[in-house]
């Protein structure tokens, strides 16, 4: 018996080593039912596992004397039996051996005797003798149960092939182990049924060895290949043992609590256990605890960071999902490198007309404010040039060495969550930069991830790169479509515009009331200038043709101001007269694109201001609007693509010939929209004297040269 000195130690001591085995049980049980293709013995064995775990769990809450835990110990014995029968199936003995099934069924219906005991023992409990006759019966009953199980434990190992061996080696071990145990409990109980406590407290601890050599031996082929759990296996496992140290630790202090002499005990044992649990419900959860286990177990468990496979089927998952509801693929490209390195969101950046980088899509980041050009030219030519990765915490640490200012500009360095840099280059030609945000478990960067994220860069600028050739064979389809129809527009509107003439001549000659023929005159000829004004315009759509040459910006907003006289919305701003260098007719065309655009997108009665200033050698024309605005997807993928019209008979190429027709005249037209709020445009334009002076000094270089 144990002395009453040591009661509280070795009950502590007990239910811990009662707790671990339900823990490792769970744990290995969890991995068994979770296989793809299980063994004969998987599923029994996690069943018996489970079952295990059970009795373990009320061994240390209601104690190993208690009818419920003989009953959970008698079920999982019929459980391992099960294994055991599953286990003659490596080589087949199970069907060819038949006294294996008959000593095997005789278990079973011992084993359900033992079961019906503890019934019995709890319908006796209250009668001293009655209780323990049962328990002496049940006590020879497990006798015969070890006896005839460890028998066929050695029929399983001693019958098997050579081969076979090398896979029952373990299993066998274990369930000899467990049972060998048992005899002897059984025994000191039947013998001595007054000193059997202390070796029935202790099979908790006796099972902990069974579990090591059931996990060896379940987990190892037969074909000798190493074991290797899976990065979530080790994940869940450990974050299984965690937990289950966790509840380990808090039984075991709440109990010492409990044995401590006083009479705030309870109260202490109550607030000590409403802590912990606070403590569990504060932290388990938290995504960065979960990130810096996970980091952790990568780093001290495994030769690799990455598990290859895995990472390449999300990797190919995410590219791939495509029809109703799928993310566009920009998005999808910026998730699928985000997923590698556990980033929460990020950002693609791709080259626009002037050679920087500009916003092309965001995922999961709308908090972070990205200017018009978010990279210039000179960071993207390094990028183009060098391939090279940045981690954004060490130029935040002063490490920028080789590395120009003008790669990591400064909204990016001021966003905190900023972590890395990812160019995308497919054949030496940067068509992409993804940019991270920091993973909820901060880390640096390190050689392997620089090799998996180039590699998958490369791989996602290919796709990048197909994608825009698509849209470029697309664009030009659709060009010889909008060229073919505008020919026969052309063609039908020349023969009006010759029959118009042809019938104001005739009228001049043959008239014979003056005033109606100089009526009609004056209609006919307005309208084959309109038509004739209309056939200049169509065929300028298949190429411009401008002339520029010094402009008046007050003549400009004269004749705009003209254009709209019947829309009161239009406000002008009249400022210093200024002279620009443009093609004055495609200039008006430009401008009256933009207010009709902008007095659409207003409210009836909103205010469009049309503006001109000065800014160094550029003359710059607003046209601002307080109209319900644009997305940034809008404007980057829609607004400046032509064919893209909100009108349902427009051919959606006013913005789009506006622009052109800027560039034509060595301008630019610039766009910033927010939802809600309204539109600018910039029209830029050089100056007259400015673009005198740049001229002569180009001539006077080349005569020099």
């Amino acid at each position: 018996m144990i002395a009453p000195v040591l009661s509280g130690p070795w009950s502590i001591l007990v239910d811990g080593m009662h707790g671990l085995c339900v823990v490792a049980a769970l744990a290995l049980a969890a991995w068994l039912a979770g296989q793809r293709r299980p063994g004969p013995a998987t599923r029994p064995a996690a069943a018996a596992l489970a079952l295990t775990a059970g009795w373990a769990l009320a061994a240390a809450m209601l104690g190993t004397a208690e009818p419920a835990t003989g009953a959970l110990l008698a079920l999982a014995n019929l459980a391992w039996l099960a294994t055991l029968h599953r286990l003659f199936a490596h080589d087949e003995r199970d069907k060819n051996v038949v006294p294996v099934r008959l000593v095997i069924l005789a278990l079973a219906f011992v084993a359900l005797l033992m079961l019906a005991l503890a019934g019995a023992q709890q319908l006796f409990a209250d009668v001293a003798a009655a209780a323990l006759v049962v328990r002496q019966f049940a006590a020879l009953l497990g006798v015969l149960f070890s006896v005839g199980a460890l028998v066929l434990v050695h029929n399983l190992y001693a019958g098997a092939a050579q081969q076979t061996r090398q896979t029952l080696r373990w299993p066998a071990a274990a369930l000899a182990t467990m049972w060998l145990y048992d005899l002897t409990l059984a025994t000191v109980i039947y013998l001595r049924p007054a000193a059997w406590t202390a070796l029935a407290d202790l099979r908790g601890a006796a099972m902990l060895p069974v579990m090591a050599m059931l996990a060896f031996g379940l987990l190892r082929h037969s074909t000798a290949k190493p074991f290797g759990p899976s990065r979530s296996f080790a994940f869940q496992s450990v974050s299984l043992l965690v937990i289950g140290a966790y509840v380990l630790v808090t039984v075991l202090v709440s109990q010492a609590l409990a044995y401590a002499q006083s009479e705030l005990a309870a109260f202490v044992q109550v607030g000590f256990l409403a802590l912990a649990g606070a403590a569990a419900i504060a932290v388990l959860p938290s995504r960065r605890v979960r990130g810096w286990l996970q980091v952790t177990l990568t780093k001290h468990l495994f030769k690799h960071r990455y598990d290859y496979r895995a990472e390449w089927l999300r990797f190919t998952a995410t590219i791939g999902r495509a029809g109703h509801g799928a993310a566009p693929l920009r998005e999808r490209i910026v998730q699928a490198i985000a997923d590698i390195t556990d980033s929460p969101s990020g950002l693609l950046l791709t080259p626009h007309e002037d050679g920087g980088l500009a916003l092309a899509a965001r995922w999961q980041w709308p908090g972070i404010d990205v200017p018009a050009e978010a990279i210039n030219t000179a960071g993207a030519r390094f990028f183009e040039e060098s391939q090279f990765i940045i981690d954004l915490d060490d130029l935040r640490r002063e490490r920028a060495d080789g590395i120009p200012a003008a790669a990591y500009p400064a909204w990016l360095l001021e966003a905190p969550d900023a972590w890395a840099m990812v160019p995308l280059r497919h054949f030496e030609r940067l068509v992409g930069l993804v940019v991270l945000a920091l993973p909820a478990a901060a880390r640096r960067l390190d050689w392997e991830d620089f090799d998996v994220l180039r590699v998958v860069g490369r791989q996602l600028a290919s796709y990048l790169a197909e994608q825009a050739s698509q849209d470029a064979l697309g664009e030009a389809q659709r060009f010889d479509e909008f060229n073919r129809r505008i020919a026969f527009v052309m063609h039908d509107i020349k023969n009006l515009a010759s029959q118009l003439t042809l019938l104001a001549r005739n009228a001049e000659k043959h008239a014979d009331n003056p005033a109606f023929r100089a009526d009609m005159l004056l209609t006919l000829r307005n309208s084959a200038d309109k038509l004739q004004a209309l056939l200049d315009r169509l065929g300028r759509y298949g190429h411009q043709s401008v002339q520029p040459h010094p402009v008046k910006t007050t003549d400009v907003l004269a004749t705009i101001a003209r254009h709209f006289v019947a829309r009161p919305e239009l406000v002008a701003i009249e400022r210093m007269p200024t002279t620009v260098l443009a093609d004055r007719e495609a200039l008006e065309q430009a401008l009256v694109h933009l207010v009709q655009n902008a007095l659409e997108a207003g409210e009836p009665g909103s205010p469009v201001f049309l503006d001109v200033r000065d800014e160094g050698p550029w003359a710059i024309f607003e046209v601002i609007d307080s109209g319900c605005g644009m997305s940034p997807e809008f404007v980057r993928t829609r607004l400046f693509k032509p064919f893209h019209s909100a009108k349902p008979d427009g051919f959606g190429i006013g913005a789009f010939e506006a622009r052109e027709l800027v560039r034509a005249m060595g301008g630019r037209l610039d766009v910033e929209s927010r939802e809600g709020l309204g539109t600018r445009f910039s029209l830029r334009l050089p100056l007259a004297d400015a673009a005198a002076i740049m001229n002569g000094l180009h001539a006077s270089r080349n005569e020099v040269a």
